[in-house]
């Protein structure tokens, strides 16, 4: 057996004429099949098929603006503030998936204002199913990019990960990291896991005629297990070292907390009320009024 693995990926799936980096790729994939599912599911249900433009538009914007913030205020304000500038250059990193998940959210209240007329929960229910794969997704991506790994291992599945890996990418040498957990590859599993359970929910349990419950599913597992494999994780920012040794956790567990929390009282209220009705047409229906 191996003792460890060395990790030589390159972060660019292609380098020119054009350069299309694996992270991007992945996050394009998910978007792309997570389309393909709302889609059915508005379909079976005969939602307007007129409500998928907008909600693919508000998701993306929310998800890309929402994670850059997230960063910028949860990990790394000492520095934004002084330079807000910097704000803008998505391109050099820096994205939370709270902060995505808190974008979401706000955007899908304000879809279900003006489009829907609905309860976000409504939305929310479905939109999350597929959300699970694009968060697997976008950490293969991290994996491509050799971050957001985890602390020394003597498992023989341990990654030596390039440390330099921008440097490396402008013709440095390589500088490998001990042998290390690949916590992209742990939290990716655990991702398409949930996944396949709320798809398991929806299309088999019929769970959305309790609203709330696979929204709640989705966030105990997601960020459970983001609580959990945190442990194993380096932390992101410096400043972490000193939250860790005083309080034995880190930013994204604190952060982690509250959705697991919101998503244990969304499964109890929605098993504590009684299950709706939802006919299934399988068809999309036609919302537009007609001129008189």
């Amino acid at each position: 057996m191996l003792d460890f693995i060395t990790w030589t990926a390159h972060p660019n799936l292609i380098s020119s004429p054009v350069t299309v980096r694996w992270y991007g790729l992945m996050f394009a994939i998910g978007f792309l099949v997570g389309y393909e599912i709302v889609y059915r599911i508005f379909k079976r249900e005969g939602a307007p098929e007129g409500w998928l433009a907008p909600l693919f538009f508000y998701v993306v914007i929310a998800t890309v603006l929402g994670a850059r913030l997230g960063h910028v205020f949860f990990y790394d304000w000492g520095y934004y503030s002084q330079h807000p500038g910097d704000i803008l250059k998505i391109w050099e990193g820096g994205l939370a998936s709270h902060g995505g998940t808190i974008g979401i959210i706000i955007a899908i209240f304000i879809f279900s204002w003006h489009v829907t007329k609905k309860s976000p929960l409504w939305t929310l229910d479905r939109l999350c199913i597929p959300i699970g794969l694009v968060g697997a997704l976008i950490r293969i991506g991290n994996l491509m990019n050799h971050e957001i790994y985890g602390g020394p291992t003597s498992q023989p599945w341990g990654f030596r990960f390039i440390e330099n890996i921008n440097q490396y990418m402008h013709g440095a040498e390589s500088v490998f990291s001990q042998p290390s957990h690949p916590t992209q590859i742990y939290e990716a599993l655990c991702y398409i896991v949930v996944f396949a359970l709320c798809m398991w929910l929806y299309w088999r349990r019929n769970a959305q005629e309790r609203p709330g419950m696979i929204l709640g599913v989705f966030l105990i597992g997601i960020f459970g297990t983001r609580f959990f494999i945190e442990f194993l994780k380096n932390v992101q920012e410096q400043w972490e070292i000193g939250l860790r040794q005083s309080m034995g956790l880190d930013q994204g567990q604190l952060l982690s907390i509250p959705f697991v929390i919101a998503g244990v009282w969304l499964v109890i209220r929605a098993l504590r009320r009684p299950r709706q009705q939802l006919e299934y047409p399988n068809q999309f229906s036609d919302h537009r009024e007609k001129k008189k």
